[in-house]
């Protein structure tokens, strides 16, 4: 059984992975996604080497191995269903979840995590709009297209917000940008590099374009 640490380095190298053109990270950015000095990073990548979960490339990067998508798969779902579950059935706040799921991700069971998802009827997404790998390790590739890049004046729905950090969620939820809610981008200024939304009825939001890019719709 995979130690808590070993999980949280595959989780983190598998979501860096979805951001770039070759799967390879850099392990100076997965040193400051994991918060620790390089040499930590460059150990530890070393030992998932060893174990078979991932490839490591000096000066050049770190991929995971079948094996290694395959176990940060399973603890994405432990993750993302204990977020749903925490607001579903604990009523606990969409911006305060991902913390809570961080720490319980590597105590609870599978017996225990097959209930929750029976529970909350074999969800495919989180709070969040994130996806929901599978039992079978599987996960849906996400298709929806950012408040930066969508169609201007056409209705569309939030299907995701692509940042956990609770200031920015509450900034959505108080913008009305939640996942379910109907939207409009009304105009997309290129030299100001912002995005003017109208949430539903609400009034019009303005967005830079780095927050804009975190907000995804269909």
């Amino acid at each position: 059984m995979a130690s808590s640490t070993v999980e949280n380095y595959v989780k983190r190298i598998f979501l860096a992975q979805q951001t770039t053109a070759d799967g390879l990270v850099p392990v100076g950015q997965l040193a400051t996604i994991m918060n620790v000095v390089p040499g930590t990073a460059t150990s530890m990548v070393k030992a998932l080497s060893d174990s078979g979960l991932a490839e490591y490339a000096p000066r050049t990067g770190v991929r995971l191995t079948r094996g290694g998508e395959q176990l940060a798969l399973h603890v994405l779902r432990r993750h993302r269903l204990l977020e749903l579950f925490l607001v579903k059935a604990l009523g606990l706040d969409w911006s305060e979840v991902h913390t809570e799921a961080e720490e319980l991700e590597h105590a609870v069971s599978d017996r225990v995590l097959e209930r929750i998802d029976d529970f909350l009827g074999h969800p495919s997404v989180d709070p969040h709009g994130d996806p929901i790998p599978s039992a079978r390790g599987k996960m849906a590739e996400p298709s929806a297209v950012s408040l930066a890049d969508c169609e201007v004046k056409k209705r569309l729905r939030v299907s995701r917000v692509a940042d956990q950090q609770p200031a920015f969620l509450q900034l959505m939820e108080r913008s009305g940008l939640i996942p379910g809610a109907l939207v409009r981008v009304e105009n997309r200024d290129e030299v100001a590099g912002a995005v003017v939304v109208v949430p539903g009825g609400d009034d019009p939001v303005v967005l830079g374009f780095s927050a804009a890019r975190k907000v995804f719709v269909e």
